[in-house]
């Protein structure tokens, strides 16, 4: 069998690949609209895993940027034009953007040097705060972001807690660790006999928020009690 977890794109090519070894995925993309599955509760095929939803959740991010930095109305949205998820999600977030009477800045990296050029562009376009959209490449990069973020004092809200573990400002979204045990669960369950078309793709039953004060006080930010309250873990 086969363990396709991280971007949509291992998913994509495990699928290219096979048609009858079982592949087990897990990541953000709506794996229906991917084509990795006909529906969640009965795959069909030999796909099945776990999506976390990340990209349904951009503009709820945005949301929450919004309510902690209430100010701003040039948000740069980071994305990795080489995910394939990416054109869908940039619609969602540009239509909600537009519902909080905002503007979105487009910023593109698949590369180390990508990250640098985008950063320097964020800050020609003076844009107030900065949306992270989730891709296995800005993952694998976390440290190299929250310092860029950091070095050009901007607000930004990421798809993971790493982030913020690593001194980011704000995160909103699911755990990875328990989606990858759901992978570790899945694929003992078909090295016993099962079929993956007999396994519902697993989604997430909660979402997690995650404030830095510490980040926020050095960007001079208040976080609102109401952000505070509503956080699953603050570092302070």
């Amino acid at each position: 069998m086969i363990a396709a977890t991280g971007s949509p794109n291992s998913a994509l090519a495990a699928n290219a690949s096979t048609a009858t070894i079982p592949i087990v995925f897990a990541n953000g993309g709506d794996p229906v609209k991917l084509g990795l599955v006909r529906s969640l509760n009965r795959p069909v095929g030999n796909l099945t895993g776990v999506s976390y939803f990340l990209s349904e959740l951009g503009p709820k991010r945005l949301e929450l940027l919004h309510e902690l930095v209430p100010a701003s109305t040039v948000i740069a949205y980071l994305v990795n034009p080489a995910n394939p998820v990416t054109e869908s999600d940039t619609k969602s977030v540009q239509a909600a953007a537009g519902a909080l009477g905002q503007q979105i800045r487009m910023l593109t990296a698949s590369s180390e040097r990508d990250l640098d050029a985008a950063f320097a562009t964020l800050i020609q376009q003076r844009v107030d705060a900065l949306l992270v959209n989730n891709d296995a490449f800005f993952s694998s990069r976390l440290n190299q972001i929250v310092a860029l973020a950091a070095y050009r004092a901007v607000p930004a809200i990421y798809y993971l807690r790493d982030f913020v573990v690593a001194g980011g400002l704000i995160s909103y979204g699911a755990s990875v660790v328990d989606g990858y045990r759901q992978v570790g669960i899945y694929t003992g369950q078909i090295l016993k006999g099962a079929k993956p078309a007999d396994l519902p793709v697993m989604q997430p039953t909660k979402f997690e928020l995650m404030v830095n004060l510490k980040t926020a006080k050095a960007l001079g930010l208040t976080v609102p009690p109401s952000l505070l309250a509503t956080a699953d873990e603050v570092i302070e």
